[in-house]
């Protein structure tokens, strides 16, 4: 086919000493760029003021498109442990996402009559943002959370935290331990693991054989069509439609029988799971439906990936636009927010303190740090107020009703909001 085609060399990776890439599904050798966003540091390695004179590292940041499967997937260029390991991503500093997943939990409990009888396992359970409103209701709750520094913030509020990586290994030691799962939870952890085979087959250990898997992921629907490059970053190895994850989880021998297209983080999806062999629950017609749809929309088609860049780099060109005109009118620019997806942004765009004074963000322990790459400084929100910008760039544009809400108090001098995705917008 020939569209997009990348050599080895131009990745500069190598993986297992071979010569090719290989489809971490699959196993199809990769060719076909999906996003080539140059080269950059990884998204969360925040840096502290004494790094600021130290050598960073910076990575190719690129994502394939397995001909194959259709999984949208960058390289494995560091590992999990070295990623996770001192983490500074809280899941609890969003109101809009706890509110998210409390509403689940009432749905889910109701869904399958949960009851002190049951055990719930969250897997990339963070600082128990979720397992806390199950806990509430009196249902048996397991964490297993890799990174120790956020887990501790858990079991400080009496949620048992495992803290390992999940996968057949650690789910062989629950099952040993007694430890099966009713309802299996993960949220936005599918994209996060190089090794999806391994993690799947892990979940279909341990769960019991009339057990449910929910999981929960950003769409690659949702970014294609609405130019969601920035969620594109060295720990999100996969990028995932409907399509491509009921063949992985057919593949490990467990059933998709519901989907929800949910609103939240830009477009994402809700999967359920049972065990094939556990006829009790019907393969909901949303499932047809939406492998119907991903279809219609081109999921299925190569060309339809390949088209992608172009989107994105037109988008870099109308935010260089937007922010060359309004330094050259003397306007004043910060930051709300220092989420990795802002990283990638402003790094593939090459912007940093010439064009942003500094960014605020409400998790603490961002607060005193440095974005990676571009080395913009991370302060407290309330910063915002003692020199009342002209702009505040909402770099999680996924939040930005929450945010324009707990900000609104800009508009007294005039302060606008801008939002760059999936175009440059301006919000008095």
């Amino acid at each position: 086919m020939g569209f997009g085609q990348r050599s080895l060399e131009d990745l500069g990776v190598k993986e297992n000493n071979m010569n090719t890439l290989e489809c971490r599904f699959c196993k199809t050798p990769l060719k076909y760029t999906f996003a080539d966003l140059g080269m950059s540091p990884l998204a969360n390695a925040y840096l502290k003021p004494q790094d600021l004179h130290q050598k960073e590292t910076f990575y190719p940041l690129h994502a394939y498109v397995c001909e194959t499967c259709y999984l949208v997937q960058v390289a494995e260029i560091q590992t999990p442990e070295q990623i996770f390991g001192d983490y500074l991503y809280f899941s609890s500093y969003s109101d809009t996402w706890l509110q998210h997943c409390q509403a689940y939990t009432d749905m889910i409990v109701s869904r399958l009559g949960l009851n002190e009888q049951s055990r719930v396992v969250e897997i990339a359970s963070n600082d128990g943002y979720l397992l806390q409103y199950f806990a509430e209701k009196g249902i048996p709750v397991l964490g297993i959370e890799p990174a120790a520094n956020v887990a501790e913030v858990a079991v400080e509020m009496g949620i048992p935290t495992l803290v390992k990586f999940f996968g057949r290994e650690t789910a062989r030691e629950l099952v040993s331990d007694g430890k099966q799962a009713d309802l299996m939870v993960g949220n936005n952890v599918l994209a996060h693991v190089p090794d999806i085979n391994d993690f799947v087959g892990g979940m279909k250990i341990l769960l019991k054989p009339k057990g449910v898997v929910t999981m929960q992921f950003h769409y690659v629907m949702s970014l294609m069509e609405n130019n969601q490059f920035d969620t594109i970053y060295h720990e999100h190895f996969s990028y995932l439609s409907f399509t491509t994850i009921n063949k992985i989880f057919a593949q490990h021998g467990l059933t998709l029988f519901d989907v929800d297209e949910l609103a939240i983080h830009g477009g994402s999806l809700r999967i359920y799971a049972r065990h094939e062999q556990d006829t009790s629950k019907p393969i909901s017609q949303r499932v047809a439906g939406q492998l119907a749809k991903e279809k219609a929309a081109g999921l299925t088609s190569m060309e339809h990936y390949l088209s992608f860049a172009e989107k994105f780099k037109a988008m870099k060109r109308k935010l260089l636009t937007f922010l060359i005109a309004a330094k050259e009118e003397g306007k004043s620019i910060v930051g709300y927010g220092a989420p990795a997806k802002g990283n990638t942004l402003l790094n593939y765009c090459g912007i940093g303190s010439d064009f942003i004074d500094y960014t605020v963000d409400r998790n603490p322990h961002k607060q005193g740090h440095f974005l990676p790459g571009t080395h913009i400084a991370i302060y407290h929100p309330d910063y915002i107020k003692e020199t009342r910008p002209d702009y505040v760039l909402i770099l999680p544009w996924n939040l930005k009703g929450e945010i324009m809400e707990q900000m609104a108090h800009i508009r007294e001098w005039g302060g606008q909001f801008v939002v760059l995705i999936p175009e440059v917008e301006v919000y008095s």
